[in-house]
């Protein structure tokens, strides 16, 4: 979905999205990290995050300019409170690096894949499709399993009812069709009535 690719959409969002926002542009990370194709990912942008949520950024890098990347961080953000880097390339392709500002913990999770390809980002997307078609008790049980220390995916796939790995589980739901994600939420009594 388009509107995710753009930050944008949080100024007219909810409290914890406004200040997302101004916290992004305050440090300016999208533009920073424009080159490595940047995107939020989680539950701030589609409001099922809880009081101890972080941000999540996607960025897609490759053996030639997985380094930049690193200096560029580092010249930004190494002064910033919990900085760290795991440089995890060799083994699986992975660079992940977490800071905190204003008491909020940014984590960018680099890989090898296009941004949209990543399972962060297309877990989101299935996410907000549910959550588009569920009703308010759907939303308030996921929020209610994570405050209990359950994380999003298990979260969604215990509400659904899926059985089996819950990351590989709730990806299948891109293949569904609107009428059929309709029918699971109409199945399990999560379906918003006025929804078409």
């Amino acid at each position: 979905m388009k509107k995710f690719q753009d930050i944008e959409y949080l100024k007219a969002g909810n409290e914890k999205q406004v200040q997302s926002y101004q916290i992004l542009k305050k440090i300016n990370i999208f533009n920073i990290l424009n080159e490595f194709n940047p995107i939020l990912v989680g539950t701030i942008p589609i409001e099922i995050d809880i009081e101890k949520s972080d941000l999540d950024i996607v960025c897609q890098i490759n053996l030639e300019n997985k380094e930049n990347l690193k200096q560029i961080i580092s010249k930004n953000f190494s002064q910033l409170k919990g900085f760290k880097i795991s440089d995890k390339f060799l083994s699986d392709g992975i660079v992940i690096i977490n800071f905190f500002i204003e008491n909020m913990e940014i984590e960018i999770y680099a890989s090898k894949l296009i941004s949209t390809k990543t399972n962060g980002y297309r877990h989101m997307i299935v996410e907000n499709r549910l959550l588009k078609f569920a009703n308010l008790k759907f939303k308030e049980k996921i929020v209610s399993l994570k405050r209990a220390g359950i994380k999003t995916e298990p979260a969604f796939a215990k509400l659904l009812e899926l059985n089996g790995n819950p990351y590989e589980e709730l990806l299948n739901f891109e293949f569904l069709s609107n009428r059929e994600i309709v029918k699971k939420l109409k199945e399990l009594g999560y379906y918003k009535k006025g929804n078409s």
